[in-house]
């Protein structure tokens, strides 16, 4: 397993192109690997290419790829990087780093900064008889109720703050629906609504337009059971994979961090 971050040259207009569309950088991302044909991946239950993008200032994107084989973004520096800097064998245009030492690492009881782009969704019915329609969760509250629910079969629990550091109670609000406060080192972010239409397919039905909810969720854990957690960072968590949801990173925690 390979992890891979690119920087986004956010002013050339290829850059731009691929910002505003999900599905096209899902495509140039999946043409980074020579052997793996477009039709190759799907939900097979081993390691996948994920990707995620980080916006951390308005001129500052990373893209992050976690997958199987290294990649070759030599396309991507051309549309949306720097190709004259990337010309110096020392500055390529992107960085990729194995990452199985890291998986390695990975011991019950670890505690871990984590970053995670995902599309917390529910399924409802509207009316008695109709199927369910998976919908977005739109607050805060039922965002993070949503990874709370997967924490343990994924292989972690987020860290709880201490009594001391919270700054709402937990209880009950928002029509009889249980939260938990400011009670996890957990925080959600960057929500941000997509929708674009859906190309390539023969068919009306598979051109159909596409609207997702993606939202970043930033914290600390602990590791419950290092190899769900590995197939979490490797297969990724929850749905829309293929635009940009799903991949959690790792990092060490900052000393202190949360008191």
């Amino acid at each position: 397993m390979y992890l891979t971050r690119f920087r986004v040259n956010t002013a050339r207009p290829g850059a731009r192109r691929l910002l505003s569309s999900p599905q096209a950088l899902h495509a140039a991302v999946m043409s980074s690997f020579p052997a793996l044909l477009p039709t190759a991946q799907g939900d097979t239950g081993g390691p996948r290419v994920l990707w995620r993008l980080d916006h951390n200032a308005r001129a500052e994107v990373f893209l992050y790829v976690v997958s199987p084989a290294q990649p070759d973004l030599t396309h991507l520096v051309e549309q949306a990087g720097w190709p004259a800097a990337a010309a110096n064998p020392e500055t390529p245009g992107w960085h990729t780093r194995p990452y199985g030492q890291l998986l390695d690492r990975l011991t019950e009881g670890g505690t871990w900064a984590f970053r995670l782009t995902a599309n917390p969704v529910h399924h409802i019915r509207r009316k008695d008889g109709e199927p369910t329609k998976a919908t977005a969760h739109i607050t805060p509250v039922h965002q993070k109720k949503w990874l709370l629910e997967r924490q343990e079969r994924s292989g972690f629990r987020i860290i709880e703050k201490p009594h001391d550091q919270r700054l709402l109670p937990s209880g009950t609000t928002l029509k009889g629906h249980e939260h938990h406060g400011d009670r996890y080192e957990l925080t959600v972010r960057d929500q941000r609504p997509l929708s674009f239409a859906k190309s390539g397919g023969p068919t009306q039905a598979q051109r159909r337009p596409v609207s997702l909810l993606t939202v970043t969720y930033d914290g600390r854990l602990q590791v419950t059971d290092p190899e769900a957690l590995r197939r979490t960072l490797t297969q990724g968590l929850g749905k829309a994979k293929a635009y940009g949801c799903g991949l959690m990173t790792l990092a060490p925690p900052v000393p202190n961090a949360g008191g």
